[in-house]
């Protein structure tokens, strides 16, 4: 085996552990996500700010990975003779012995299917989150509106008035 193809072995297993790292990394935040809807639910927010400073804190962390899988791809990319946006999963396993080949198949094939249940996921809680909006908006035009029935209301002088007996919140001091 000579020094190149070594070279590309070793590299294509820093990028599988690196892939690794995001496979763990997009479950994480699967089941944060089921998480965060859970605890929209429930309506408790002290957990909910809890699980919100977690996800900030490992967001931050799990950058240095990016860097990491991006680096290993132009090293790649330049071993392999690729352009950069040319260097993908498919264009490498071309390149690759059968083992290799396997390896990155399989590792492609888990990472697809993560991604599309993630995507899925993240659609859900967008729903949900968007609901909850709606709900909320409609309930405070709803209490605030409640006095307020578009008719016009006169005293016995002529002077109109707001009637105010019907309103949630009586704001006359």
């Amino acid at each position: 085996m000579n020094a190149t193809a070594i070279g590309i072995e070793n590299k294509v297993d820093e990028l599988l552990a690196c892939l690794d790292t995001d496979v763990r990394h997009i479950q994480e935040k699967l089941s944060q996500l089921n998480e965060l809807r859970s605890l929209v639910v429930k309506r408790d927010d002290a957990a909910l700010g809890k699980l919100l400073e977690s996800i900030q804190v490992k967001s931050d962390s799990y950058k240095s990975n990016e860097s990491n899988r991006q680096a290993i791809r132009k090293e790649l990319a330049n071993i392999l003779g690729h352009g950069l946006e040319q260097m993908t999963l498919s264009a490498l396993e071309a390149s690759l012995p059968d083992a290799k080949r396997e390896q990155v198949n399989r590792m492609k094939t888990k990472l697809k299917s993560l991604t599309e249940e993630l995507k899925k996921e993240h659609l859900s809680t967008t729903l949900l989150l968007s609901e909850c909006a709606r709900f909320n908006s409609l309930l405070l035009r709803n209490v605030f509106d409640l006095g307020q029935t578009g008719a016009v209301y006169y005293n016995s002088n002529g002077a109109t008035r707001r009637q105010a007996d019907t309103a949630f919140v009586n704001l006359q001091f």
